[in-house]
């Protein structure tokens, strides 16, 4: 069993929990269930201020309340849409496997930067030296691109390649990053690297939304989906809604 298919409970296993049928009759409500979106981690790992947002407990493992998921996650497109009308930046960071092309997607559709590597530290609190550095890497980057180095020696220019493709890894998402977010989406603030950006923004006051499990505390969140933040079904289906209800909103605004 691997975190991509679930948090604490497989998703093949869903139906041992005759309660799904209870969640989930139909439509929407069965589609979020198929996706593992309402499994949270068990009750042991639970975060005393995510209460409110437990539907039930199966087998020891804590089921998320459905409906106010897609409550949340409607407000959340709304709270996003208003943010790119104002040309705002928001910083997507999820450096798990299982969010790496859902972060992409949603930045994408922000038009933002991202993280789906390390985090590195600094990237807010200290940006005038990580903006220097990558700007460096996208000189060198275009240098190689258009061939100025091909009077270096061959091993200089292994190691001006090497240099570039370890910058290309650990900038990936971030070149059009000119100016601290106006704001950050984190999926799942558990994870050490996620804390450490979480604190970043916190310390410059830069509001924190997100996808959060019941093992994350919505008190250190301005605006959350509460979700199954593990399982790459569950990150993907909550993500699509996101999206496509942010799409909604500039549609019909």
């Amino acid at each position: 069993m691997t975190n991509e298919q679930t948090n604490d409970v497989s998703q093949t296993e869903a139906p041992e929990y005759s309660s799904v049928s209870d969640i989930a009759q139909e439509g929407v409500f069965l589609e979020m269930a198929k996706a593992g979106v309402l499994y949270g981690h068990k009750k042991s790992r639970k975060d005393p201020h995510f209460g409110e947002f437990v539907f039930a407990i199966r087998n020891g493992v804590e089921i998320i309340d459905l409906e106010q998921t897609l409550t949340h996650i409607d407000a959340m497109a709304q709270k996003l849409s208003e943010l790119k009308k104002e040309g705002k930046s928001v910083m997507v960071v999820g450096t798990q496997p299982a969010a790496r092309e859902s972060v992409k997607r949603l930045a994408e559709t922000l038009e933002s930067p991202y993280v789906v590597n390390k985090w590195i530290g600094g990237l807010i609190t200290n940006f005038a030296v990580i903006s220097e550095r990558i700007e460096y890497f996208k000189k060198q980057k275009e240098s190689e691109k258009n061939n100025k180095f091909a009077d270096y020696t061959k091993k200089e220019r292994l190691m001006i390649h090497r240099e570039v493709e370890k910058m290309a890894e650990k900038f990936e998402g971030l070149e059009g990053y000119t100016r601290t977010p106006d704001a950050m989406f984190i999926i799942d603030g558990s994870i050490k690297g996620h804390k450490a950006a979480l604190r970043e923004a916190r310390r410059k006051e830069i509001p924190v939304f997100g996808i959060i499990d019941n093992d994350d505390n919505p008190e250190l969140f301005d605006n959350f989906i509460p979700a199954n933040d593990h399982a790459r079904s569950a990150i993907e289906w909550v993500t699509n809604k996101l999206i496509e209800e942010m799409v909604s909103e500039n549609v019909t605004s």
